[in-house]
């Protein structure tokens, strides 16, 4: 059975938007006007298998319960709910264990006694906001296996509904509004509706967010729904999108020559540069319902 404790300290609350005092210059005549500016918040998130720690990742605070759930599923160490005992979110020296040193937010998790981790797993080094695989030694590590057929998902998506997307996510956008400094991820049904949105500083960790909800809510793999990222398609967004059992990536800028690979190779439908009302369809297309 899955379940969750959420540990609440001074230290783990940390808020998602920072205060800071900037100078406004403004062209012609370069008026300087001193003003206070909000910008959003980036903390060391640790995440800790079994007593172990796996990694320290950088991350905007909020929905950590999804992102280390999330992480989980695109390492490849869990794919359901009850892969995971417990994930506890508490401050660095009181979850019980001593190797993550200074202060700090640290996700613990248990998993079921039949889920095996393997040292190899572990990053060596921080991963930051802007690197979904830092720490990874090589490139085999980069590919992780999926345990669902993408192939046998028959959604369709409709060109017009695929458009609406990008000003739904908007829309979801709380943070992003007042700080202009987040990424966002969302995930639609084919009809367009908005299950799930995250915000953080990094792109990879707002899929996390996504993916590490729909684990905790027992709904992975998501098929027939369609995953929507505020920036471009890199490789390590497909194979996310392909762990979490989700056949349409769509993404507002350019995928990569990597992440087409793989996504045609995982039968993934990749959609690149959605914008207005045009898009550019780089893998996939039969479940873009055309005409």
């Amino acid at each position: 059975m899955f379940w969750l404790k959420y540990y609440v300290t001074s230290k783990v609350m940390s808020p998602r938007t920072s205060r800071r005092s900037v100078l406004r210059i403004s062209l012609p005549g370069s008026q300087a006007i001193a003003r206070a500016d909000l910008l959003a918040t980036e903390e060391p998130l640790g995440i800790r298998v079994g007593g172990q720690a796996l990694t320290l990742t950088m991350r905007t605070p909020g929905d950590d319960l999804d992102l280390a759930a999330g992480f989980l599923v695109s390492e490849g160490i869990v794919r359901r709910a009850a892969d995971v005992a417990r994930i506890r979110i508490c401050a660095a020296g009181s979850c019980g264990h001593g190797d993550h040193d200074g202060d700090g937010t640290v996700a613990d998790v248990e998993l079921s006694p039949e889920i095996p981790v393997s040292p190899a797993l572990r990053r060596n080094f921080l991963t930051t906001s802007a690197c979904g695989v830092c720490g990874k030694a090589s490139i085999q590590q980069l590919s992780v296996q999926s345990g669902c057929d993408l192939n046998a998902d028959r959604v369709r998506v409709r060109p017009d509904v695929l458009a609406e997307l990008p000003e739904r996510l908007r829309a979801a956008q709380r943070v992003f509004s007042s700080t202009g400094g987040l990424h966002a991820a969302g995930v639609f049904d084919a009809d367009g509706r908005l299950l799930c949105a995250r915000e953080d500083v990094g792109r990879h960790n707002a899929v996390d967010k996504v993916v590490g909800w729909a684990l905790r809510e027992g709904r992975l793999p998501l098929a027939g729904c369609v995953l929507l990222v505020s920036g471009r398609a890199s490789f390590e967004l497909v194979q996310k999108a392909v762990l979490g059992g989700i056949p349409v990536l769509a993404a507002v800028s350019a995928p990569s020559s990597l992440a087409a690979e793989l996504a045609q190779e995982a039968g993934l439908t990749l959609v690149g540069f959605l914008r207005g009302r045009s898009m550019n369809v780089y893998t996939g297309a039969g479940r873009v319902a055309v005409g």
